[in-house]
């Protein structure tokens, strides 16, 4: 294979390499958004029940019948299932994250290797033409 092909087929392993690097990245974006979003989420569910909470203590102190403590309670317990599960959703996207976070971390050392092998070759043909060259 000449040197000018070897060059050649190494910028085509380097363009495909950051194309996927590329998309490695938009990939950690999105995770990295979603886990936002389910973290945001949670903490609104959480707030939510902090003022569902303080407005019913309230309300319980005027006056308060079985039947709005019961419901109290029983929507109380569905928040609180909401938020556990909420809490769950973004554990997993915080996992997600990683994951993507480390295919880039990858994806990013391999378009280094194949940068620095093209870099190294250039300076290999660089170095034999001079020695042509000189004699």
């Amino acid at each position: 294979m000449s040197s000018s092909s070897n060059l050649q087929v190494l910028s085509i392993l380097l363009e495909r390499a950051e194309a996927e690097r590329d998309e490695g990245l938009r990939q950690f974006q999105e995770a990295q958004a979603r886990a936002d979003k389910a973290r945001a989420q949670h903490g609104d569910l959480a707030q939510y029940r902090s003022d569902y909470q303080l407005r019913w203590s309230q309300q319980f102190a005027r006056q308060g019948t079985m039947d709005i403590v019961a419901c109290y309670q029983s929507f109380g317990g569905r928040l609180n299932e909401a938020i556990t599960s909420q809490s769950n959703l973004a554990q997993f996207a915080d996992q997600r994250v990683a994951t993507a976070r480390e295919r880039l971390q990858g994806l990013e050392m391999r378009v280094a290797s194949v940068r620095k092998l093209l870099e190294r070759r250039r300076l290999e043909i660089s170095r034999s033409a001079q020695r042509q060259f000189a004699h």
